[in-house]
């Protein structure tokens, strides 16, 4: 085994990463910081807040989503970081589960248009069932009174302030940046190890009943599996690739888009979200049954429609 080879493999690919990360994130960065000069950003609160308050979130928490699904999962911790407020613990898991469910649009959605759902369809039910997913995990929270604490250690990584200047906020961004870097390296580094000593594989075998039980087809299996553990956006092609050719049925195909739409890329999101202070009983183990349990009702009561009505309300092609 070559580790310099390996190690070089690692750093080109964060290099890579980061790259396309940046270009999104770098102007959304400066979006937030005109907003809040400005003032408007006060305004964007109180139109958001509304709906980020059934969620028990602060409405400028709006902009952090959005962030998230115009952009990705990187721009919306950027604009959470450059609002500089304190969120409790059960706060942060709910903003990351809704972001974990809904988020990078542009491209997932055209993805999952290509793969065989309509997009229209795929923003819907990925926003709505976000939304659905972060109230009732805010009041499960609420209930048994948990995770009510500031987290520890969030506070080192937020270095922007709302009354920050020009230069400083440059600063804050730039070491912002270098963070981010640092946790796509490790990400990387982490998904690749997990790879090579067989994990991910164990993890795909442990899904298998899981497909089988929601009524998914097995010849959606593999590519479902590949959502889920690699995500939309970067197993995007290998999963259209196999939609092309071969041919498998719409429904198990539109069955495992939003499968996959729920729950995907669940190591290296998952502990993306944990690493800024969101719990794994919300990210990962909520959302999880959250999706079990949409699926296992979508199926049972699609599995009745006629394919003409599947065709209007869902299927792109």
């Amino acid at each position: 085994m070559n580790l310099k080879a390996i190690a070089q493999g690692w750093f080109k690919q964060s290099i890579s990463t980061s790259i396309k990360i940046f270009k999104i994130m770098i102007p959304v960065s400066i979006l937030v910081k005109i907003l809040q000069e400005t003032g408007l950003i006060v305004y964007i609160g109180k139109a958001l807040a509304p709906l980020m308050s059934v969620m028990g979130l602060p409405g400028e928490m709006g902009l952090v989503w959005a962030s998230a699904m115009m952009g990705n999962i990187y721009a919306g911790i950027i604009t959470f970081f450059s609002m500089g407020m304190e969120l409790t613990v059960a706060q942060i898991t709910v903003l990351s589960t809704i972001i974990l469910i809904a988020h990078t649009f542009p491209v997932e959605l055209a993805i999952t248009q290509k793969a065989g759902m309509k997009a229209i369809s795929a923003f819907f039910f990925r926003f709505l069932l976000g939304f659905l997913a972060g109230v009732i995990l805010y009041y499960i929270y609420n209930a048994f009174n948990l995770y009510q604490n500031i987290p520890t250690g969030i506070e080192k990584i937020v270095s922007i302030s709302q009354k920050a200047t020009w230069g400083s906020w440059a600063l804050g961004e730039l070491k912002n940046y270098a963070i981010v870097f640092c946790y796509i390296t490790g990400l990387i580094i982490i998904i690749d190890i997990l790879k090579r000593i067989g994990v991910i594989d164990k993890i795909n075998r442990w899904f298998y009943p899981v497909l089988k039980f929601l009524g998914i087809g097995k010849e959606v299996i593999p590519i479902t599996v590949i959502g889920m553990t690699l995500g939309l956006a970067y197993g995007g092609g290998l999963i259209i690739n196999e939609v092309q050719q071969t041919k498998l049925e719409r429904r198990n195909v539109l069955y495992a888009l939003m499968l996959m739409s729920l729950f995907h890329s669940i190591v290296e999101d998952s502990l993306l979200m944990i690493s800024i202070g969101a719990r794994i009983s919300g990210v990962l183990v909520f959302r999880f049954v959250f999706m079990l349990i949409i699926m296992y009702f979508f199926v049972k009561i699609t599995k009745k429609w006629s394919e003409k009505r599947m065709a209007k309300w869902f299927y792109s092609k």
